[in-house]
C-alpha cells in the first residue's frame, strides 16, 4: 500500500509536473515556468478532458484495445506467478527432497541473467509458433518468476511451523491437502504483496511488448509510445495519456489496499 505514495514522494517535482502539464495546451506549456517554480505558484490548465479525448480517439493508439490487453495480460501474469510461486515456495520450504538446496540456488541465480539476453531466442521461438503480435507472446514468458519463488520460499519457511505440518499428517492429510489447508492460508499476506507488485510490473512493461506486439494489438505502454512522432511531440497529449494509464493502478491500490493491509496484519498476528 505504501509503494505508490513512496513513488510519488521520491520525486514530487516530476510527478507534479506531469499532473500540472497534462491539462495544458502545447502553447501554454512552452510558456510555463520551470517545475520548481511551478510548485510555488501552481496553475493548471483546463484542457485535460480535451487532451484525454484526443488520446482515446486517436486511431493510431487503439486505446481501448491497449487497455483491455494490459488488464488481461497483467492479471493473468499476476495470477500465474502467485500460483506457481506459492507451489514452488511450499515445496522448497517444507518438502524435503534431494537436491532442493541446489535447485533453489539455481532458481535464484537465474535472476542474475539479463532479460535482454533472451530477447532474440524468444522472438525466434514465438515467430516460429506464429505468436508474434498476440498476447500469448508476452504472457507465456512471464508465467513463472524466480523472484516470486524466492519470495514465497523465504516467507513460508518462517510463517508455517513444522509442528503444524506434522499435526496435519497425523490427521491423515496428504501433502497436497496440507498445502491447501495450511500453506495457502499462511501464504495469503505474501501472495497478496507478490500479486500486486507483479501486476504493476507487468502493467508497466514496455521493452518486450514493444518488440513482439504490433500497432493493432498493443498494451498501454506501447500504445502511448505511438503518441510521439519523429519530428514533433505534443507533451500535453503524452502526459494526458500517461495519467490515463495510471488511473487503473490508482483504482487497484484503492480497492486492494485495505485487504492487503488486513492480510499482512493477519499474517503478523499468526506469526
Amino acid at each position: 500500500m505504501g509503494a505508490l505514495p513512496c513513488h510519488f514522494g521520491s520525486d514530487p517535482i516530476a510527478c507534479w509536473s506531469s499532473g500540472e502539464s497534462a491539462p495544458k495546451p502545447l502553447d501554454e506549456q512552452r510558456q510555463a515556468p520551470p517545475p520548481d517554480e511551478a510548485l510555488s505558484h501552481p496553475h493548471t490548465g483546463g484542457n485535460f478532458f480535451s487532451n484525454a479525448a484526443k488520446v482515446i480517439n486517436d486511431p493510431a493508439v487503439n486505446f481501448w484495445v491497449a487497455l483491455w490487453n494490459s488488464i488481461i495480460s497483467s492479471g493473468l501474469i499476476a495470477l500465474s506467478v502467485v500460483f506457481f510461486s506459492t507451489l514452488a515456495g511450499w515445496a522448497f520450504a517444507k518438502l524435503k527432497f534431494r537436491g532442493s538446496s541446489w535447485l533453489l540456488v539455481f532458481v535464484i541465480a537465474t535472476m542474475a541473467v539479463p532479460t535482454q539476453l533472451g530477447v532474440v531466442p524468444l522472438y525466434i521461438l514465438f515467430s516460429d509458433l506464429g505468436w508474434t503480435g498476440q498476447l500469448g507472446a508476452i504472457i507465456v514468458p512471464a508465467l513463472v518468476s524466480a523472484f516470486g519463488v524466492f519470495w514465497m520460499t523465504q516467507y513460508l519457511r518462517q510463517a508455517v511451523p513444522d509442528e503444524l505440518i506434522e499435526a496435519a499428517r497425523v490427521d491423515g492429510a496428504t501433502s497436497f491437502r496440507t498445502f491447501l489447508t495450511v500453506g495457502l492460508p499462511a501464504a495469503r499476506p505474501a501472495a497478496a504483496m507478490l500479486a500486486l507488485f507483479t501486476f504493476v510490473s507487468a502493467w508497466n512493461n514496455f521493452f518486450w511488448p514493444f518488440i513482439v506486439l504490433d500497432r493493432q494489438n498493443p498494451t498501454l505502454p506501447v500504445a502511448l509510445s505511438l503518441l510521439q512522432s519523429n519530428y514533433f511531440v505534443d507533451y500535453s497529449i503524452v502526459l494526458a495519456g500517461v495519467l490515463l494509464a495510471t488511473i487503473p493502478l490508482l483504482i487497484l491500490f484503492v480497492f486492494a489496499g485495505r485487504q492487503l493491509v488486513s492480510g499482512i496484519m493477519q499474517g503478523a498476528v499468526k506469526g
